[in-house]
């Protein structure tokens, strides 16, 4: 007879994968259904990046993690040539650390990280009002993908399917990281 640890690592291997990633479905749609407002205000669907590789990321301007942002702008000015874009998704919802308008945001990240990449308008990123693709993306690769925190990485290849995820723990420019993009963009 198994143990009840034994029984409960199982469903939780079964429920989400041995790595906490469940691969895409090609039945869930895609992250080119979504759309969101850009920084600026005008509308920014992500069908706008098919053929691209994405990696969407939740920011904060007052996080620990904020100097991630370096990181994320050089991992974008080293593969946007090959089809690379990170899209940067300000959210107010961890502690309160964005708590400026869309203009502050922008300057800041400008200004302090020389951030050329695409940033939507301040969005909710958990709980039931998180927007679409955040739901969408936890759906794809599971319950452990939600994001805890600020700076969480989410990977889409240019078809669209979320590829894997990385918690706000992991740089943009770790060998985790590099490596799953290299994965995704043609040679």
């Amino acid at each position: 007879m198994l143990d009840l640890p034994f029984k409960a690592l199982t469903f939780a291997t079964d429920l989400v994968g041995l790595t906490g990633r469940k691969a895409p479905s090609s039945q869930s749609g895609s992250a080119h259904d979504f759309s969101f407002t850009d920084i600026r205000g005008t509308d920014l669907p992500l069908a706008g990046f098919a053929g691209r590789a994405l990696l969407v990321v939740n920011t904060a301007s007052k996080c620990g993690f904020t100097k991630q942002l370096q990181g994320l702008q050089e991992i974008y000015d080293t593969y946007r040539e090959r089809g690379f874009v990170v899209l940067g998704v300000p959210s107010n919802d961890f502690a309160g650390q964005e708590p400026g308008s869309e203009a502050d945001i922008q300057s800041f990240c400008e200004l302090n990280y020389g951030v050329s990449f695409p940033m939507t308008a301040k969005q909710r990123v958990s709980g039931t009002d998180a927007h679409p693709l955040f739901s969408w993306l936890g759906e794809q690769l599971g319950m452990l993908s939600a994001p805890r925190w600020n700076f969480y990485k989410y990977l889409i290849d240019p078809d669209g399917h979320a590829i894997d995820w990385f918690a706000s723990t992991t740089p943009p420019a770790s060998g985790s990281v590099v490596r799953a993009i290299e994965a995704v963009l043609p040679a």
